[in-house]
């Protein structure tokens, strides 16, 4: 296995896989303890995941384009595309830019907001983060523009959902040492699970590239191509992973992805690859080869036709 594929335990759910290569970096956690009244006008971040943790009282999410929605104790919400937001204690309630705020830094991680009128009190967990992997691209851009889930109350006492949003809740209310760490974590976990909650249940998720994932055959080859991206895959290759014709897996991947398979493999493998070169310092040759090309020259020329600059120009930029 070469250093740009992740292990994963086999299994016959590719849809399972993938997600299995979903890490969230670059992340950025605030505890914000709130008394009403009080706003905070959050800015567009592309690019980026925001999600809030609403671990005590109540607040109101405002996104243009949108219906507000109440958030209460319990409350997870994603905001998948870093659309720019506003939460509150009120309609209508003043709500300054969050950078205008003052924040007490914890760690490199870790930040407090503490603002308001001193009423009632709400607290939340707010994070900035994205996906360090290109099946991230996909993913994202299936998604709508809010996901919430609320299992506070859960009726089953022993959901696991709940229990956690409830120790995350406690630790953030006392910080203990490593208390950050914990927060983190789970919070991690708790956006995962929210993006599984929404494919379990949205018609959506039926269709494009999640619905190719979830397809037994196209699956397959979705799979295969996940697993090996360097293996010299052909569209007959794919298509006797998904054990269909070529001529029928050809038009029905395209159909369902939104893209000819062949343009999708070359993608899959570019995108890897730039992630590969901006985690730290390799050979383009090296990265070319575990890629499947057979030559450097070809693999840059495929790297500027799809990014504009050059493998290594790419890697300075970063």
């Amino acid at each position: 296995m070469t250093a740009t594929e992740r292990s994963v335990p086999a299994t016959a759910d590719p849809l399972g896989e993938t997600l299995h290569l979903l890490r969230l970096t670059g992340t950025l956690y605030c505890r914000s303890e709130l008394t009403a009244p009080w706003g905070v006008d959050l800015p567009a971040l592309p690019d980026c995941m925001m999600f809030h943790l609403v671990t005590a009282g109540r607040c109101r999410l405002e996104v243009a384009g949108e219906p507000p929605r109440l958030l209460e104790r319990g409350s997870l919400v994603l905001l998948p595309h870093g659309e720019g937001h506003t939460i509150r204690s009120a309609e209508g309630v003043a709500a300054p830019p969050l950078f205008d705020l003052p924040i007490e830094r914890v760690s490199d991680r870790y930040e407090i907001l503490r603002h308001g009128g001193g009423g009632e009190r709400a607290q939340v967990i707010c994070c900035v983060a994205r996906f360090d992997h290109v099946a991230a691209s996909h993913l994202v851009a299936e998604l709508p523009k809010v996901l919430q889930i609320d299992s506070w109350h859960d009726a089953d006492a022993g959901s696991w959902l709940a229990s956690t949003m409830r120790f995350v809740a406690r630790e953030a209310q006392a910080l203990r040492p490593g208390g950050e760490t914990v927060i983190t974590r789970l919070a991690d976990v708790l956006v995962i699970q929210l993006i599984r909650t929404w494919i379990d249940s949205a018609s959506a998720a039926g269709r494009g590239w999640l619905g190719a994932l979830r397809d037994p055959q196209l699956g397959a080859a979705l799979n295969a191509i996940h697993r090996s991206p360097g293996a010299p895959w052909s569209v007959a290759t794919l298509a006797e992973q998904a054990c269909m014709s070529r001529s029928a897996f050809a038009a029905r991947f395209t159909e369902l992805v939104g893209e000819p398979v062949g343009r999708y493999l070359t993608s899959w493998r570019l995108r890897l690859a730039r992630e590969r070169l901006r985690a730290g310092p390799v050979a383009i040759a090296a990265v070319a080869d575990e890629l499947g090309y057979r030559s450097e020259a070809a693999f840059c020329r495929a790297f500027k036709r799809e990014f504009g600059v050059s493998p290594g120009r790419s890697r300075r930029q970063e």
